[in-house]
């Protein structure tokens, strides 16, 4: 019977402060994912000291982040949130240490660009 009810009617109701700090986190991912898509116009727009492919790839790049990011963010409020009603462990964040490097490489790479267009 527990099947056929909804995610949210399943196992016990949370504490609502746990439920709000899972709020909090799902509104951080999609900070991170609208800063993300601002960082891909910005390098678009504002980026015209770089070589076009490689600003248009960085902007690309960028833009499909932040909508990845953006899209995941539910998903991950869900399971946190149905692992909490069910006092199950928290699912783990495969997706973080692959943000973060690739936040570390567009880093990088746009760091090199911009040096290599001073010189």
């Amino acid at each position: 019977m527990d099947a056929d009810r909804r995610w949210w009617e399943r196992g016990e109701r949370p504490d609502y402060r746990f439920s709000l700090a899972n709020e909090r986190t799902f509104l951080a991912w999609i900070r991170t994912s609208l800063a993300l898509v601002a960082g891909g116009l910005a390098a678009h727009q504002f980026g015209t000291s770089l070589d076009p492919t490689f600003r248009l790839a960085l902007s690309l790049l960028l833009l499909l982040t932040g909508g990845v990011v953006g899209g995941s963010a539910y998903s991950r409020w869900r399971a946190a949130e149905t692992a909490m009603r069910l006092q199950a462990d928290l699912p783990r964040g495969r997706a973080l240490p692959l943000l973060a490097l690739l936040v570390a490489l567009i880093a990088a790479s746009l760091g090199i660009a911009l040096i290599l267009s001073a010189i």
